[in-house]
């Protein structure tokens, strides 16, 4: 029974954990203005060599960079009603 329970408690977790928005429709919204090139700075999407160092930090950090702005990006990254999970997502995105 307890392990019944451990599982569908972790199945609700990673189902809450999920992104509410379409990682593609947050990066043409809010992520695409300065990520597909226009910024030098900013990692553009796909480029694999600029996103490896980034993630090696990890994705808590990823996510916190994003959420409190780093640099010339502002923070919540253009992205006022995006979740932490949202946020993970398009970099998810981005970086491949």
């Amino acid at each position: 029974m307890k392990k019944l329970l451990l599982v569908a408690s972790l199945a609700a977790v990673s189902f809450v954990a999920q992104a509410a928005q379409d990682p593609e429709a947050v990066f043409n919204r809010a992520c695409g203005a300065c990520h597909s090139g226009q910024l030098p700075m900013a990692p553009k999407k796909g480029d694999t060599a600029a996103w490896e160092p980034r993630l090696a930090k990890g994705m808590d950090t990823l996510v916190q960079s994003v959420t409190n702005g780093l640099n010339a990006m502002p923070p919540k990254g253009l992205c006022m009603d995006c979740s932490a999970e949202d946020y993970q997502a398009v970099i998810q995105w981005m970086s491949k």
